[in-house]
C-alpha cells in the first residue's frame, strides 16, 4: 500500500529518447595518454584522429563538461575528468540569449586540446543535446581517449604535480618514433583567447563597464549586462587606461596560462590605478594580473584548483563560500603592498583567493563568483561591482566630489562596434558548425 501511495504521490518521469550518432556507434582507433616522465595509459579513441601534446590537469567537477571545455582558462591543456561517466547527456546547441550570449557554452569553441574519460557514453539523452560528446570532439578536432584508469592519472598529478602530456592517435605507441612534448606555459595563450578588437553587450541599464578579455567567459558577461551594465570588451593588451574616463567601471577577466606573459596588461593595469578613481573588479586571472600591477608576485601550484566544491573564507566576514575554480597559478598573499589587504583564503590549500584594496572600491577574487557550473555563494561580489559602480555613475557616497557624467553608450557607438568576439579561432579549427536543433 505504502509503495502505491508513493508512486502516486510524485509525477512520472519524462522519459527522452537516446540518440547515436554515426560516430559514436562504437570505438575502434586505438589511443595512448603519455605523461611526461611518467606511465604510459592505453584506451580509445572517441575524438578527433589527430595526436596532441599540453599539460595535462584534472577536474573534480561532476558536471557541466560542455562549460569546462569551452573556458579558455583550459586553452592548450589536456583536461582529465574525474567523473567516471562523461557523454551521457549530450551536447547543447550553440543557442543564444536575450544578450546575445551563448546559452550553454563559455566560448564559441571547445579550448582543451584533448580530454581523457575513463567511461565515455556513446548514448545520450537530455532535452538540450543536439550532439554526441564524440561528434562535438570529431567536429572540433580535439583529441579524446576513453578506457583509461582515471583514478591512477588523478593521483600521479597530484603526487608529481601537473605534468606535460601526449594524446597519440592511431598505431601502437612508439616512443622512440614520437616528438617532444609541447609546454604551452611558454606561450602567451590570452594572446590566442582574447578578442582581437572591441565589441559591445548592451543592457538596459544606464551603466557602462569596460571588460579586458583574458578569456573572458560568456557567464561573466552575462553576470554584468543581466545587472543592467552594458559592456564594452577590449582585447588584452588594450591601452584601457587611456579610456577608462568614459566609463563607469573597470572589469578583468579570467584567461589561461602564467600571467607573467601579460607584461603590457600589467603596466596598462598600473597606469589604470593610477589615474582611474572608478570601481574595478577582477576574476582568476584577472586577480593575478591586477595584483601584478601593485607590486605582487604570482607562484604555479603544484596542480592548482580545478573543481566547484572548494571552501574559501571571507577574512572580512568569517563567512565560508564553496566556490567554482579553475586557475594552477595563484598570488603569493606575502607579497601583497600595503595597498591591498587579502580578501579570501583557500581552506583547502590556504593559497591566496582574493584581495581588496584598503581605501579604494578595487577587489578581485582567484574564484568564480558567476559560477558555470559550480555554485552561486560569491555571486554576491558582482552585486557589490554593480553598486560601486552605480555610485560612482550617480556620485554616491565616496564619489560626491566627482563631476557629473554620463558614460551610457549612444546609438552610433553601439552600431559600429561588433556583437561577438572578434577574430578568435582554435589552431585547428572547427571542420562544420555546430548543429543548432535539437532532438525530439
Amino acid at each position: 500500500m505504502f509503495r502505491i501511495l508513493a508512486r502516486l504521490s510524485y509525477p512520472a518521469r519524462c522519459h527522452y529518447p537516446r540518440h547515436v550518432s554515426g560516430h559514436s556507434k562504437g570505438l575502434h582507433d586505438m589511443a595512448t595518454l603519455t605523461i611526461h616522465d611518467g606511465p604510459i595509459y592505453h584506451g580509445k579513441s572517441f575524438g578527433a584522429k589527430r595526436s596532441v601534446s599540453g599539460e595535462c590537469v584534472f577536474s573534480t567537477a561532476l558536471v557541466a563538461y560542455p562549460e569546462s571545455m569551452t573556458d579558455p582558462s583550459y586553452r592548450g591543456q589536456i583536461l582529465c575528468f574525474t567523473q567516471p561517466l562523461i557523454g551521457n547527456y549530450g551536447v547543447p546547441s550553440a543557442a543564444r540569449d536575450e544578450f546575445n550570449l551563448l546559452r550553454h557554452f563559455e566560448s564559441p569553441h571547445i579550448q582543451c586540446i584533448g580530454i581523457v574519460v575513463a567511461d565515455v557514453a556513446l548514448q545520450y539523452s537530455h532535452w538540450t543535446a543536439v550532439e554526441s560528446l564524440a561528434d562535438w570532439c570529431t567536429r572540433e578536432g580535439v583529441a579524446a581517449i576513453t578506457g583509461v584508469d582515471t583514478r591512477a592519472i588523478v593521483t600521479h598529478l597530484r603526487e608529481q604535480g601537473s605534468s606535460l602530456a601526449k594524446i597519440n592517435v592511431g598505431d601502437e605507441y612508439d616512443a622512440d618514433e614520437d616528438e617532444a612534448f609541447m609546454d604551452p606555459g611558454e606561450v602567451n595563450l590570452v594572446a590566442k583567447v582574447s578578442t582581437k578588437a572591441p565589441f559591445h553587450v548592451p543592457s538596459a541599464g544606464d551603466a557602462h563597464v569596460a571588460v579586458i578579455d583574458c578569456g573572458v567567459k560568456e557567464n561573466i558577461l552575462r553576470s554584468l549586462v543581466k545587472r543592467g551594465a552594458s559592456v564594452t570588451v577590449f582585447p588584452y593588451n588594450y591601452p584601457i587606461h587611456k579610456v577608462a574616463h568614459h566609463f563607469d567601471g573597470v572589469f578583468i577577466s579570467n584567461g589561461p596560462g602564467d600571467p607573467t606573459h601579460c607584461q603590457s596588461t600589467v603596466y596598462h593595469l598600473k597606469k589604470l590605478m593610477e589615474n582611474y578613481q572608478g570601481p574595478i573588479f577582477g576574476i582568476c586571472l584577472g586577480h593575478q594580473l591586477l595584483a601584478l600591477a601593485d607590486g605582487a608576485k604570482t607562484v604555479k601550484l603544484k596542480y592548482g584548483n580545478r573543481a566547484h566544491n572548494i571552501p574559501a573564507l571571507d577574512l572580512t566576514t568569517g563567512r565560508c563560500h564553496i566556490t567554482s575554480q579553475n586557475h594552477g597559478y595563484a598570488v603569493d598573499a606575502a607579497t601583497l603592498s600595503p595597498n591591498f589587504k587579502e580578501y579570501f583564503v583557500n581552506l583547502n590549500d590556504k593559497s591566496n583567493e582574493g584581495m581588496i584594496h584598503v581605501s579604494r572600491p578595487i577587489f578581485s577574487t582567484q574564484f568564480h563568483p558567476e559560477a558555470r557550473g559550480g555554485p552561486l555563494d560569491s555571486s554576491y561580489l558582482f552585486d557589490s561591482f554593480t553598486d560601486n559602480v552605480i555610485a560612482y555613475k550617480n556620485n554616491i557616497g565616496p564619489y560626491a566630489h566627482t563631476a557629473t557624467k554620463s558614460n551610457k553608450p549612444n546609438a552610433l557607438y553601439v552600431d559600429l562596434l561588433a556583437k561577438e568576439r572578434v577574430g578568435v579561432e582554435m589552431d585547428f579549427g572547427p571542420t562544420r558548425p555546430l548543429p543548432d536543433t535539437v532532438h525530439v
